[in-house]
């Protein structure tokens, strides 16, 4: 089933190409590639850069949402059947030696350790970057990142805010929950005599 969804993914070029987690012909070298050369295009117009670095959780994919998303994406007839019966309904336990927990239902997340499981990740991510449609987005997996280029540190600012804010507007709406601890942003200033400085938790290194 994980083959036939993502063939039938990049078949129709659902994802979205700046993805570059969990796919084939895509790797963290080409991701890195691409957002540097971005960057440096930025700078070499004089402009400010800031990058945003936001990551999400597996565990708290919602499955009705899901659903809907896999059938918007043309998932439908049998296959649809197939995942409506597969996704949710999921039971967990846990074992230890001789000792069992309870079963409890799983609510959320998708299968982790499974092949399908970073798959339906990627689809239910997949429209994030219609949040911020003027701002660019790159994708990798659970990551987000988030680049905005202005001609003033000011402009730069405001305009990350109010993009940090559509994003986190579309987390709560795909009841999705944000990694606080491993955000931070960097600020590449056109100026070359300034350092580059990393911002993390409201201190500067």
């Amino acid at each position: 089933m994980a083959k036939r969804l993502s063939s039938h993914l990049d078949a129709n070029k659902i994802l979205n190409k700046f993805q570059f987690g969990l796919r084939i012909n895509h790797s963290t070298s080409l991701a890195l590639t691409n957002v540097i050369d971005n960057i440096l295009e930025h700078l070499d117009n004089y402009k400010h850069v800031t990058g945003t670095h936001l990551q999400k959780a597996f565990d708290t994919v919602n499955h009705r949402i899901l659903l809907y998303k896999l059938h918007n994406y043309g998932v439908h007839g049998i296959a649809n059947e197939w995942f409506c019966s597969n996704v949710p309904d999921r039971y967990q336990l846990t074992c230890v030696n001789q000792a069992e927990s309870d079963m409890h239902e799983i609510n959320c997340g998708v299968p982790q350790g499974s092949v399908l499981g970073p798959l339906l990740f990627l689809v239910y991510v997949n429209d994030i970057s219609n949040a911020v449609p003027d701002v660019n987005v790159k994708l990798f997996a659970d990551d987000t990142n988030l680049f905005v280029a202005g001609s003033s540190l000011t402009a730069v600012n405001q305009l990350a805010n109010d993009s940090i804010n559509r994003l986190n507007y579309w987390l709560i709406v795909n009841k999705l929950s944000l990694n606080i601890d491993k955000t931070c942003y960097m600020v590449f200033p056109s100026d070359t005599s300034n350092s580059t400085r990393l911002i993390t938790d409201g201190q500067e290194i």
